[in-house]
């Protein structure tokens, strides 16, 4: 059964951010996501981690101004120096959490793919991070947003995230996959697992199309949970869903799926 994280941004939101990892531990989960968790302070996390025994596997870098409907700038010309600022502080949280992984958003783009400077832009950016964080033994992810989710958002699509990979070349890039957005914007899910396992560094889970709990809607998780460990997918699953209700109330595919009781 694959490792499962509890992604502090989506669940135990009924209490405030850092009372967030008391719940997850006490809920029976050994690790945790938190995006952004740039309003409190490295030790004020890290504390927290230590104090409940949590592993904590992600965290995205500082996105732009998300009320404003940013989503990532590390494709947007003209902010390289705003991207730069954005590695270093993620870097400092990163070690301080002892997190092994950095998601990088690209960001909401005019022309998609077809801009040749924000791809450019995003490739540069990229390897920079990629480089920086590998210095560290931090291992770098993008992750493809659906159109519905994030209209406009630079990459939509596995393969597109792929070429990406490829063409900026460093080792330490690799594929966050998201079973919610392949769901919706291809579909087929085993088959592309199966397909992108070679690059996928970080996974996520929610149910489709609503985003609730894994075990609503049409995606059979326990099949493809098995399907995870027949490929040897060593890293988490990060649970990156809206509760239908409360967070604790939605948990039952959690304890049938490891067995665990809340503490």
């Amino acid at each position: 059964m694959p490792k499962f994280a509890a992604n502090l941004t989506t669940l135990f939101t009924e209490v405030p951010v850092l009372e967030r990892f008391d719940a997850a531990a006490a809920a029976g989960f050994d690790a945790v996501e938190l995006l952004f968790p740039y309003d409190h302070t490295p030790d004020e996390v890290a504390e927290r981690l230590k104090a409940n025994d949590l592993q904590h596997v992600l965290i995205n870098l500082p996105s732009g101004d998300w009320t404003k409907g940013e989503r990532g700038i590390s494709a947007l010309p003209g902010r390289e120096d705003e991207f730069r600022d954005s590695v270093a502080k993620g870097l400092d949280y990163a070690l301080a959490m002892q997190c092994p992984t950095v998601h990088v958003m690209a960001g909401i783009v005019e022309g998609g793919l077809s801009n040749a400077a924000a791809v450019d832009c995003y490739m540069t950016n990229l390897a920079h991070a990629a480089e920086t964080f590998g210095e560290h033994g931090i291992g770098v992810t993008i992750e493809p947003l659906n159109t519905r989710a994030a209209p406009g958002y630079l990459i939509s699509r596995q393969g597109e995230a792929r070429d990406i990979i490829e063409r900026v070349g460093h080792p330490n890039l690799g594929l966050q996959f998201d079973f919610y957005h392949v769901q919706i914007m291809e579909g087929d899910l085993a088959v592309r697992l199966r397909e992108f396992m070679p690059i996928i560094r970080h996974t996520q889970i929610a149910g489709a199309p609503e985003r609730h709990e894994p075990d609503i809607g049409e995606v059979n998780y326990p099949y493809l949970f098995d399907l995870l460990d027949e490929l040897g997918y060593e890293g988490f699953v990060g649970c990156e869903y809206n509760p239908r209700t409360t967070t604790e109330q939605g948990l039952d595919w959690f304890r049938r799926a490891t067995g665990t009781e809340a503490k």
